[in-house]
């Protein structure tokens, strides 16, 4: 569980850090470029599957872990003052997780299967770019974005996902025994800002587009 969540956190970065390329502001040209180069890049593409096959990992690791937990503990204690030993947001781990599953689903429909699977983009589906013919994904964000309800559930999942990594990252250490009391701190202050900064990057990009903010 540990491992694939630092795993899928590296993809978090590089996927942070390509959508990012939307703040050019230059008609989505420096965008569609670096994801046109990670859809047809072998290496990158190798490496989709495995963030797949993670992925699926981390879900499966984290409902077998939700079902261990209460099946050592069928009966509930009779009385339980959960938050004087652990936060709301450690004990929410799978509810959380799951809402970033249903998330993902959506995001998935939004995106990857229009422009990989159904090829259902809008139109013009590509664009000419630095003389290279490629999909124009920068015009099917503002599509996706213009509609105000789905701005409102990416502001959600993003929601989800700061509470998921603002726990998770700490705990992939203590899990794998990295959290030595003398980095305990430095881990802690990475893991709340790493938390911080990914999902309001990933939150404003919606709330821009949507806002005009980004064309």
């Amino acid at each position: 569980m540990a491992g694939t969540g630092l795993f899928l956190i590296t993809f978090l970065i590089v996927h942070a850090g390509i959508n990012a390329m939307i703040f050019f502001n230059d008609s989505g040209e420096t965008f569609n470029t670096w994801a046109h180069f990670m859809a047809t890049n072998l290496i990158v593409r190798t490496m989709e599957i495995g963030l797949f096959l993670g992925l699926i990992v981390h879900i499966v690791d984290g409902l077998m872990l939700y079902f261990q937990n209460r099946k050592a503990r069928p009966v509930k204690y009779q009385y339980e003052k959960a938050s004087a030993s652990s936060s709301w947001y450690s004990r929410s781990m799978a509810l959380l997780g799951t809402l970033i599953l249903i998330f993902l689903v959506i995001h998935l429909k939004d995106f990857w299967l229009k422009t990989r699977v159904t090829h259902l983009s809008i139109s013009p589906a590509e664009v000419k770019v630095g003389g290279v013919m490629m999909e124009n994904l920068f015009l099917e964000m503002v599509e996706v974005f213009k509609n105000p309800i789905a701005v409102v559930v990416y502001v959600l999942g993003c929601f989800s996902l700061f509470w998921h990594l603002f726990h998770g990252f700490r705990s992939a250490f203590q899990s794998l025994g990295w959290n030595y009391s003398r980095y305990a701190a430095a881990i802690e202050l990475s893991g709340s800002v790493f938390a911080i900064v990914i999902s309001v990057l990933f939150a404003s990009m919606p709330i821009a587009m949507f806002l005009g903010w980004v064309h």
